[in-house]
């Protein structure tokens, strides 16, 4: 298997291209700042599920990666509250994102509370 058929990889891929789309419409001065934040966030999230599953064979660096990946989640989540709060975003569009981001949270845990299930040997 490979680390792109993984259901938290995809999801949190997917929800990273949505905000990208999505801050396409953010004002031009948010270009280097809560834009660049929260495309590399959530852009973070998806690629630190990817070094986890290369890192299976190491226990300790799987954990650490999703652990990390889940901080980058954590951090999109909080960038999307800005966004919503600067009226940049409407509330349908932050709740639907928010809703995405904490199920890919969900999965995230999932990956860590069953490292066995994604080829780690313990």
């Amino acid at each position: 298997m490979k680390f792109q058929d993984l259901f938290a990889y995809q999801k949190a891929f997917s929800l990273a291209m949505e905000i990208f789309e999505t801050t396409k419409k953010f004002p031009k001065e948010e270009m280097y700042s809560l834009t660049d934040q929260i495309r590399r966030s959530s852009r973070s999230v998806p690629i630190t599920i990817a070094e986890a599953y290369r890192k299976r064979e190491y226990p300790k660096h799987f954990h650490s990666k999703l652990t990390d990946s889940d901080a980058e989640n954590s951090e999109t989540q909080g960038w999307l509250e800005f966004s919503f709060k600067c009226e940049y975003i409407s509330e349908l569009e932050y709740n639907s994102l928010l809703s995405k981001s904490n199920e890919i949270g969900k999965l995230i845990n999932f990956m860590i509370l069953n490292p066995e299930k994604f080829g780690v040997k313990k």
